[in-house]
């Protein structure tokens, strides 16, 4: 099999090929005994998922005990002590809690356990009422595992997040100062008041929100109670392609004091904003919001920069990434080559803890131009890594606010049997001082923070901070 490529986020650049994907999706034990290994895989897309059995949970099992880079500190007790509390979890939410459904004891060895787990599984499930509940028991029982691990680069996902045409977006047509996502694995970057950030279309634009528009309330309940972050409010903000419940918001308007109430449908839109996007600022400086680090990213910045060299004598870049997902780990040296070369940036260590140096993509010739680059806690996992570089080797000021911290370590995609994935960290990524990252973030040299206030009057401190600095 081909060296696969790495990724910072859940953006998919994987190389595993078909026949293997073929051989390991669908053909494990039926009884869960002995699940086939997962299998690293490139496909963009898989067929719809199936009944999620004790096989896939006994896949998810072993792909973390054989590929998750903190495996070495993995106690396969855990793992299944942590499954078998979310299984009953959900038994006892649903009312049909089994009076011999406890914890069988385990004495420590890998596949043995799995075995006596399996077959109390098997026993619990069989007297459970429907396959609806089954499906429910066992993506519970998955994601408690995976949960127990507290690391936001491990996840398993069913089924597609959005939908498989290109340049279209599924969902309300809006991004937040807080997701769900941020809320579930970095709850002390999630503050409120939630607001919107950006409008990208869809049922967002045609009911005319606009960012700074505070969310009250969703579907009635409070994004944030007594300071604590509602994941489930956040997660309904959301939808996975196919969920097209509508969500009802209250909201008001900073700048006009207004308050009303809108329901939004998810659906397919085309997103009216683009990856990266530039203008001139103060007639002579480049500002260039970058929204995600997906393939090609860089390039595209780098191209707007030389367009709006075309138009003025530039005195300075400000690069935007506020809000910014990550995406690809390779697009991260590509972009700080262009602002310095033969500099480390930071640093990938496997499961021995053995450290290799990422160094800047000395190819991409230098922009020769003062930068300044302006964050927020929407930064995430390889906006993570390059906010880090670009403080740790002093290329140019940082401005807004402290980045998420979500950056765990690289991200591998593995197919399951029932058509799912999961996604699991291998190596975990340090700054340029091998300094942790995750569960931080990067504090920026100016505390300049962007305010619902400040979005709904249409003011941007922190970008007339980068100027003055500039």
């Amino acid at each position: 099999m081909r060296k696969c490529s790495s990724i910072w986020r859940g953006a998919v650049v994987m190389c595993a090929s078909t026949l293997l994907l073929s051989v390991a999706v669908g053909s494990a034990d039926a009884t869960g005994r002995d699940p086939q290994p997962c299998v690293q895989t490139s496909a963009p897309s898989l067929p719809p998922p199936t009944a999620t059995k004790v096989s896939t949970v006994g896949q998810v099992y072993n792909c973390l005990l054989d590929h998750y880079f903190a495996r070495a500190r993995l106690d396969n007790r855990d793992l299944l002590a942590a499954a078998f509390a979310g299984l009953t979890t959900e038994l006892e939410g649903r009312g049909i809690d089994q009076a011999d459904a406890v914890m069988p004891p385990l004495a420590g060895d890998r596949a043995a356990d799995w075995g006596t787990f399996a077959a109390a599984y098997e026993r619990i499930t069989s007297r459970l009422p429907d396959d609806r509940v089954r499906q429910a028991v066992a993506g519970a029982a998955i994601d408690s595992m995976i949960g127990g691990l507290h690391d936001n680069h491990v996840r398993w996902t069913r089924g597609m997040s959005s939908p498989s045409e290109p340049g279209t977006s599924y969902g309300l047509g809006f991004t937040a100062s807080s997701s769900s996502y941020l809320a579930q694995h970095s709850p002390q970057r999630a503050r409120g008041p939630l607001h919107i950030t950006a409008v990208t279309g869809g049922p967002a634009a045609a009911q005319h929100l606009r960012p700074g528009d505070v969310i009250e309330a969703v579907n009635g309940a409070p994004p944030f109670a007594d300071s604590v972050v509602s994941v489930g409010a956040l997660r309904m903000l959301s939808p996975r392609a196919g969920d097209d419940a509508p969500v009802r918001l209250s909201l008001r308007r900073p700048a006009t004091g207004r308050t009303w109430t809108v329901t939004l449908r998810p659906e397919t839109f085309t997103p009216a904003t683009r990856t990266v996007s530039a203008q001139l600022v103060d007639g002579d400086i480049a500002a260039v919001r970058m929204n995600t680090f997906g393939s090609g990213s860089a390039d595209q910045v780098l191209a707007a920069i030389a367009e709006l060299r075309e138009q003025a004598t530039l005195r300075g870049v400000v690069l935007d990434v506020r809000g910014n997902i990550g995406g690809r780990a390779a697009e991260v040296p590509r972009l700080l080559g262009a602002l310095a070369h033969g500099r480390i940036w930071g640093y990938r260590c496997d499961v021995g803890e053995t450290c290799t140096p990422q160094r800047t993509d000395d190819s991409v010739p230098l922009l020769g131009l003062p930068v300044a680059v302006l964050t927020d806690g929407g930064c995430a996992s390889s906006c993570d890594a390059f906010t880090s570089a670009v403080k740790g080797l002093e290329l140019g000021p940082v401005i807004g606010a402290r980045t998420s911290g979500m950056v765990s370590g690289v991200a591998h995609r593995y197919a399951l049997d029932d058509n799912t994935t999961v996604s699991i960290a291998t190596e975990v990524g340090l700054g340029p001082d091998r300094e942790r990252i995750n569960g931080i973030g990067v504090p920026p040299d100016h505390f300049v923070p962007l305010t619902a206030g400040d979005l709904s009057a249409g003011r941007d401190p922190a970008m007339d901070k980068a100027v003055a600095l500039l």
